[in-house]
């Protein structure tokens, strides 16, 4: 037997025994399904398509496809990395074994940094949310909102598989009911929509109505709107059955974006001219006020505030998971890898919320200015973290060709040229970066982030740390 197989074989033992990181396996594959659809379903549909609709038009359901394509080449290529070795911390796992460590210490921190930003930005906007029914200040809701989602990752993995499921579920069921009545409207007739009608998406200036350019522009939008899809990856080492349960939420991916994106992008601009939706409003309020729903704005008022709720979930989740990686690669603080009774890493989960107070913070001083940089970290790492992805799969698949690593049975069609595409796209959108005001933000924020996570990593290897990258999975350190 090889290494390699030897490798893979541990790695089937580690799922059978179900504790192959020391963590729980509490995540039954009804809650890896919901977190799987929930992680595709955002503020960013909910509410920044109306803005996106503004500048794009009926083209902005190209620009959902076009992405979503590039989306599920990266989740099938996470997918089949996850089947040769299904670890918590894949992302900076990989980044590991088939780069080296300096590129593991980077995409470990910037997904960790990409996760507390956005679970920041979500407490920022839960605070506006709740001031809709209660003359509350935004601080104090953010401060709430982090410090419930806190401890109930604390308290088990099953509780925050339980949050994630509910909240998927009530922003699943929304989109559906939206999409329904949608239709209802445009067959049956029923609603005061002034002229519902599928000719609405080319008719009113055509499907780029504001030029192709402002078209391309639109997808670094829409790209950021599928952050959280690739949650599922960090599930793997609390997923019972992880090889068939991860596979399975990732083959439902391209049915879950046609049908919660561009589903229902198309209803929302067959019922009504795509004039009438602006930055700022939900089109989904526009759309059930038209249809003639009884206090719609309220309602998706509720679903936007689950939105960010389980965003913010998400994030203390998330995090949590990374730092202990970091952490027994010698990559950050070693108390950061300890496990609670219950199989949490509940130190790593404490720095994390300590690090989104700062969102707290912000809202107290100036949330509207700040809002744009701490979402603009979670920008660039994003395409940052997805683009390694990209690049270890190629590696695997080169070393598998070479006979130096066992092949997956769950590929990724047509790599590597697939991958070589979706990398492609990624950088696509980074050069689009440079042409919008919040792009250069997201760029100037990036190069920042670069100079720091490199002097970080150089400071931790002129203190003498192990140059070894041990295997997390044969670790149960702090246990």
């Amino acid at each position: 037997m090889t290494a390699a197989d030897s490798h893979l074989s541990d790695a089937g033992t580690q799922d059978s025994t179900g504790d192959s990181e020391g963590y729980s396996r509490g995540l039954s594959p009804r809650t890896i399904q919901m977190i799987a659809i929930g992680g595709a379903i955002g503020t960013g549909l909910f509410y920044g398509a109306g803005g996106a609709i503004e500048q794009a038009g009926p083209a902005l359901i190209l620009a959902y496809l076009a992405a979503g394509v590039a989306i599920f080449v990266i989740m099938r290529a996470l997918g089949e990395l996850l089947t040769y070795r299904p670890v918590s911390g894949s992302f900076a796992e990989y980044a590991h074994e088939f780069l080296g460590r300096y590129a593991g210490f980077v995409t470990g921190w910037s997904y960790w940094a990409v996760w507390v930003a956005t679970c920041m930005a979500e407490i920022t906007v839960a605070g506006k949310y709740v001031q809709y029914w209660f003359d509350i200040q935004p601080w104090i809701t953010a401060l709430v909102v982090l410090a419930v989602m806190f401890a109930a990752n604390l308290i088990s993995v099953r509780l925050f598989g339980e949050g994630e499921f509910w909240f998927s579920t009530i922003k699943v069921t929304a989109i559906i009911g939206m999409i329904l009545l949608g239709i209802g409207v445009l067959t049956i007739g029923f609603g005061h929509a002034a002229n519902p009608t599928v000719t609405n998406l080319w008719a009113d200036g055509g499907v780029f109505p504001n030029g192709f350019g402002q078209s391309l522009l639109v997808l670094q939008i829409v790209l950021f709107a599928y952050v959280g899809v690739e949650l599922v990856g960090v599930t793997a080492g609390e997923a019972r059955d992880p090889r068939k349960t991860l596979r399975k939420a990732i083959n439902t991916l391209p049915f879950r974006i046609g049908l919660f994106y561009v589903g229902a992008l198309i209803v929302i601009m067959s019922v009504s001219s795509w004039r009438t939706f602006h930055a700022g409003k939900s089109p989904f309020v526009e759309v059930f006020q038209q249809i003639g729903i009884p206090g719609a704005a309220g309602i998706i008022n509720f679903v936007l505030l689950t939105a960010a709720l389980s965003s913010c979930n998400s994030g203390i989740y998330s995090t949590g998971r990374m730092l202990r990686t970091l952490s027994l690669h010698g990559e950050a603080p070693s108390a950061l890898n300890k496990l609670s009774s219950r199989h949490v890493p509940y130190v790593g989960i404490s720095a994390s919320a300590a690090a989104m107070v700062i969102g707290v913070i912000v809202n107290i001083i100036s949330p509207d200015k700040a809002f744009a940089y701490i979402t603009s970290v979670s920008t660039i790492g994003i395409i940052f973290v997805w683009g390694m992805i990209l690049v270890c799969h190629l590696i695997y698949r080169a070393r598998v060709a070479r006979g130096e690593l066992p092949a997956a049975d769950y590929r990724l069609p047509g790599a590597p040229y697939t991958s070589v595409l979706a990398l492609a796209f990624l950088a696509l959108v980074v050069v689009l970066l440079f042409f919008t005001e919040s792009g250069r933000t997201a760029v100037v924020v990036g190069v920042v982030w670069a100079a720091l996570v490199s002097a970080g990593y150089l400071a931790l290897t002129r203190l003498g740390k192990s140059t070894n990258t041990p295997n997390p999975a044969r670790n149960t350190a702090g246990r």
